[in-house]
């Protein structure tokens, strides 16, 4: 089994580093980020089973953070860090979906505890979903396989992880900024165009079962959505 990947943002880079060398003892692979905009580049080129968020944090704050990560991954658990201990700012990181809520200082075996608990809830990444039903058809991510009836079409790699991610997304737009750094790694003018291409490609797998199509969002990304008969 793999290692548990946290994300760490934290501005406080004392605080910030025992916490990522703390965890990392404790077999969690954590990566430190020292702002939200880091934070949230970070989760767009890597991947993360668990985000730890500091609220009060430059550039963008935890709750703000928060907010991006979960419109483009709503089942990541997240547990805000905060030296406030405000009903009102409580009830905010609960709104936006915050899994817990600690407040500094704290003790490191109590973060670890509650962790572990979150992860217990929530099930960890070994038991995640390779089968996804996508209106008619059945995709399977592991063996990159889209079937409808007895027809199955073997996709491409990034196919496969477009079409996981649009799957994911199922109904909400598809950030394309988001997509092109998770995949191509860089979100330039030429792997935006290959993306195009790509889209056009799955459009075309998909067409079997009419009800299903990729809509592309302006100057956002895709939607894939299930519509009527």
């Amino acid at each position: 089994m793999g290692k548990i990947k946290v994300l760490l943002a934290e501005d406080d880079v004392n605080l910030g580093s025992l916490l990522e060398q703390y965890l990392n003892a404790k077999g969690y692979a954590t990566d430190l980020y020292t702002d939200g905009e880091k934070g949230y580049t970070g989760f767009t080129t890597k991947e993360y089973d668990l985000c730890i968020l500091d609220v009060m944090m430059p550039k963008k704050d935890g709750f703000e953070l928060a907010q991006d990560i979960k419109a483009v991954k709503p089942q990541i658990p997240v547990i805000f860090l905060t030296a406030k201990a405000l009903k009102e700012d409580v009830l905010e990181g609960l709104k936006i979906g915050a899994d817990d809520y600690i407040t500094k200082p704290f003790n490191m075996e109590e973060l670890l505890l509650r962790i572990e608990a979150i992860l217990r809830r929530s099930g960890n990444k070994t038991q995640e979903k390779t089968e996804h039903a996508i209106g008619k058809f059945t995709f399977d991510t592991n063996k990159q396989t889209l079937t409808i009836g007895k027809t199955e079409t073997k996709l491409t790699t990034k196919e496969s992880e477009l079409l996981k991610l649009l799957t994911e997304n199922m109904n909400s737009v598809l950030d394309r900024n988001y997509a092109l750094k998770k995949i191509w790694k860089d979100d330039n003018y030429f792997n935006a165009r290959s993306m195009d291409v790509y889209i056009t490609k799955l459009r075309k797998h998909l067409s079997a079962d009419p009800r299903l199509q990729i809509l592309n969002s302006h100057g956002k990304g895709y939607k894939l959505i299930i519509g009527e008969k």
